[in-house]
């Protein structure tokens, strides 16, 4: 790099790779990896909530374990906003990592698969396998880019639900998330509580709070501003001519949000990543350099357009929609819920769990809630996983002997 006296000065681009996709979605084509495959629309089309329709959705998931005679022993895990199918498993071709929840699922963890038939889709709208923006729409052999329509928690529910006939699974074990996995979970309890023996929504909420909506909304127009964004048209651009560079600041945006000051200053204080560029406007802090990472990890491995639709689908959650209000629809579980609250967690802080407990227990539902103290911020349902599985593990232990 140059000094920054003498010739060119360092831009912002140059902080990223130049051959960054158009999109990181997985295309037919691509190693399958782990997933399996289901179409589940037999021909009709997939009625939405907000309204509008898709002529056919495929799901990708995948399993861990096996599913007994009586098809009541799975659990359905449900992942946050980047997230997949591959919740456990190693790395390798279709999978450039290994499963984001490895740690909790397998035989002896919190979610035995020597017990268990385990289960993990790809959300709808998503970008790994399943139905969604860069899917190819059949009523014009092109990708749906921004004609995917708005979904919600709820349509994801009722895709899950039929994945599950599918799979022959009578009733869940259990249903279990965090983040937006937590709100399918609480959606659950509500849309099909004969057909789940009990829930795990972790740090998650009954309804985006205003903070939460705020903090969606900058991100989205941070990606939608970027020129090479088009409209959401951009599928058929060269390496370095997509949206990288929103979906990169969205994504660096989010993961500020996290994770909290504490691990950052712990990890990386007022460091500098590029010394010899410290008076450039463009140099960079290992901050920086960590956001960057984060940023360009994600475009390598995700659809900008689902992006927004699954982001959006997260601020319409809401669980008192049509029912009444939020404490109205939380009196209505009927099944055992174990929620869980990260101290430092300021996205989906305590007090959010914290009324998920209170209006359950108040409208005389079973609700326990744990408190994991952890400085890793929201991301400690994805980190803490000894300090979460033996809750889970202990949890399901009492749901399984109270529904004998």
């Amino acid at each position: 790099m140059k000094d920054h006296d003498h010739g060119e000065r360092l831009g912002p681009a140059d902080r990223f790779s130049a051959s960054l996709p158009a999109s990181g979605g997985w295309k037919p084509g691509d190693p399958v990896g782990e997933r399996q495959f289901v179409t589940i629309t037999n021909g009709r089309p997939f009625a939405l909530e907000g309204g509008g329709s898709l002529p056919e959705v495929t799901v990708a998931y995948e399993t861990w374990g096996e599913l007994d005679e009586s098809g009541t022993n799975a659990v359905l895990v449900c992942h946050a906003l980047t997230g997949d199918s591959h919740a456990a498993g190693d790395s390798g071709p279709g999978h450039p990592e290994e499963g984001w929840w490895d740690d909790l699922i397998g035989p002896g963890r919190a979610l035995d698969t020597d017990r268990y038939f385990v289960v993990c889709n790809n959300v709808l709208g998503g970008c790994q396998g399943t139905t969604g923006p860069s899917s190819i729409d059949p009523g014009t052999g092109r990708p749906y880019g921004s004609s995917f329509p708005t979904v919600t928690m709820r349509d994801q529910v009722r895709v899950q639900a039929e994945l599950g006939n599918r799979l022959g699974v009578k009733h869940w074990s259990t249903v279990i998330g965090g983040s937006m996995g937590g709100m399918f979970a609480l959606e659950w309890a509500l849309m099909y509580p004969e057909r789940v023996r009990s829930v795990i929504p972790l740090a998650t909420t009954a309804a985006a709070s205003s903070l939460q909506i705020a903090w969606s909304a900058v991100g989205r127009l941070a990606l939608v501003n970027d020129p090479n964004f088009n409209g959401g048209e951009y599928y058929e651009a060269p390496d370095g001519k997509g949206p990288w560079m929103g979906l990169a600041v969205a994504r660096q945006l989010a993961q500020v949000t996290y994770r909290t000051g504490e691990v950052f200053e712990r990890r990386f204080g007022r460091e500098l990543f590029d010394p010899e560029n410290e008076f450039d406007l463009w140099g960079r802090f290992q901050m920086e350099s960590y956001l960057d990472h984060h940023g360009q990890k994600l475009v390598r491995r995700f659809d900008a357009n689902s992006y927004l639709v699954l982001n959006r689908a997260m601020d319409l959650h809401d669980v008192g929609r049509g029912r009444g209000g939020i404490d109205a629809a939380l009196a209505q579980m009927s099944v055992p819920v174990l929620t869980a609250s990260i101290t430092s967690d300021v996205l989906y802080p305590p007090y959010q769990q914290e009324h998920l407990e209170r209006a359950i227990i108040a409208g005389g539902g079973d609700c326990r809630r744990v408190v994991i103290d952890s400085p890793e911020g929201h991301d400690g349902f994805l980190l803490e996983h000894e300090k979460l599985g033996v809750h889970i593990a202990a949890f399901l232990a009492a749901a399984e002997r109270q529904g004998d």
